[in-house]
């Protein structure tokens, strides 16, 4: 099993940059695919990020490509996002999500574990 705790949430102005890190227990962290959602305000949880369990890998959902950059650090257990260029339609409650065994990317049921979220509050 994984834990995983995210921080780095916070309010930001448009066009400005947060870095959202997951912090993630357990001896086996680096046999873990990792993912980043979010979820707004009367809306379903949505596929933001994703990276293998290597790091080899990474997809995007088209919303956020070339905005933002996911990575790892297995040797700290810790999974990031780093966003810039920040758009009022990025205020959520981002989730980090881990898995090992791999069905699917993009939906949240393919993802065993979850983390607590963390606030992201872009203003216009």
């Amino acid at each position: 099993q994984v834990q995983l705790v995210e921080s780095g949430g916070g309010l930001v102005q448009a066009g400005g940059s947060l870095r959202l890190s997951c912090a993630a227990s357990g001896r086996t962290f680096s046999s873990y695919n990792m993912g980043w959602f979010r979820q707004a305000p009367g809306k379903e949880r949505e596929f933001v990020a994703h990276i293998s369990w290597s790091g080899g890998s990474t997809y995007y959902a088209d919303s956020v490509k070339g905005r933002f950059t996911i990575s790892r650090d297995n040797a700290k257990n810790m999974v990031y996002l780093e966003m810039n260029s920040l758009k009022p339609e990025d205020t959520a409650v981002y989730y980090c999500a881990a898995t090992q065994i791999l069905y699917t990317i993009v939906v949240p049921g393919g993802y065993d574990y979850w983390g607590q979220g963390t606030q992201v509050t872009v203003s216009s």
